[in-house]
């Protein structure tokens, strides 16, 4: 079923907001009120409540909604050997507020045996029906590789790798490990999730027009490594993003800089994008999509609770197909609805609401 439907004509990127019941008990563990088996009773009934309302929303894919997680990205690192993290101290500046993120380091060759997110698969993929896909967000391999080299890991990065293309290549060997066990385990729906393209476009990005196109560079080669000779059936998807924390951004820009390299040259099935206000541009820079790529146009924002016009956004689907067939297009929210714990500022019944809009508008788009 994957291969064949996925992405889907109303479809989502993954996360969803915690129940209070489930942040109480990371908090009680953080506090030794509770032991980790408790805590993961706790995710179980959640997750399970959770797809319960995925499939009675109409949706045909499942996912745990990232309740494992504290972030969409770093608890992914941390299951690599050779990454460490604590908790930070002034954060990442957002707009309108610092995103809380644990400091994310190398302080040895990354490795990887058993990563604990297979697991974390397994539980959703026993929720599958026939009408259901679990999918798998875990972040791009960029991703990865660019929290290595920002400024501040910079120095202890080289200590352990001296050259990018040595940190990229295991990088990638990690990933295809990772990747292989996930398809063991069933999956067939894998997404990457990459803020790196939002950051390269972002408006006041110090870099000139050459170290845009080099950085991008890197960025397709350490994707396309990890995701090279996957087997046919496995669906690769990524999401693009400019940050998403409590409802707020990390950069604006338009994809028209990183349009060639991004969705010329980046192996992937589908695209999901960020495409919900002003700050994302046109749509001319699909133009750029190679091949028979999908792409998952990201309308509807979940960074309020706010409902879009449902003829405007119809309007703007129509727009987009200008520049690729409307046959290779969807639609989900722009991104997820709690990218990191805290979540975005909207109610869960507002989040389902949304949720509704997007199979409603994609239903009466493409029948």
């Amino acid at each position: 079923m994957a291969k064949q439907h996925a992405p889907f004509r109303y479809d989502y990127v993954g996360s969803f907001l915690r129940p209070e019941k489930l942040k109480e008990a990371r908090k009680a563990l953080e506090e030794g009120k509770i032991t980790a088996e408790e805590l993961k009773a706790v995710e179980d009934e959640a997750i399970r409540d959770l797809v319960k309302k995925q499939k009675e929303a109409g949706y045909h894919v499942i996912t745990d909604g990232e309740f494992r997680r504290s972030t969409w990205h770093l608890d992914f690192m941390w299951g690599f050997e050779g990454v460490a993290h604590k908790k930070t101290e002034q954060g990442i500046a957002f707009q309108g507020e610092n995103a809380m993120l644990d400091d994310t380091w190398l302080t040895g060759k990354i490795r990887v045996g058993t990563h604990p997110f297979v697991e974390h698969f397994r539980f959703v993929k026993a929720l599958e029906d026939e009408h259901t896909v679990a999918k798998q967000t875990i972040p791009a391999p960029a991703q990865f590789f660019a929290q290595m080299l920002i400024p501040g890991n910079l120095e202890q990065t080289r200590k352990v790798y001296k050259t990018d293309e040595e940190l990229m290549e295991d990088i990638a060997e990690g990933y295809r490990k990772v990747i292989r066990d996930l398809y063991d385990a069933g999956c067939r729906n894998l997404q990457l999730d990459d803020c790196t393209w939002g950051l390269l476009v972002a408006e006041g990005f110090a870099g000139s027009r050459e170290e845009i196109q080099e950085s991008a560079e890197k960025f397709v080669k350490v994707n396309n490594l990890a995701i090279q000779n996957q087997p046919e059936d496995l669906v690769i998807t990524t999401h693009v993003c400019r940050g998403n924390y409590h409802s707020a951004y990390f950069s604006s820009g338009a994809y028209d800089p990183i349009a060639k390299p991004l969705f010329g040259e980046e192996q992937v099935d589908a695209f999901y994008l960020e495409y919900d206000d002003e700050r994302s541009g046109s749509f001319a820079p699909l133009a750029e999509v190679t091949g028979e790529k999908k792409v998952v146009l990201g309308l509807i924002t979940t960074k309020s609770p706010v409902l879009e016009e449902k003829e405007e956004v119809k309007k703007r689907i129509y727009e987009a197909a200008k520049y690729i067939p409307l046959d290779r297009l969807y639609l989900s929210p722009q991104c997820g609805f709690a990218s990191c714990e805290i979540g975005n500022k909207l109610t869960e019944e507002e989040q389902w609401a949304k949720l509704a809009l997007v199979k409603e508008i994609a239903e009466e788009v493409w029948g």
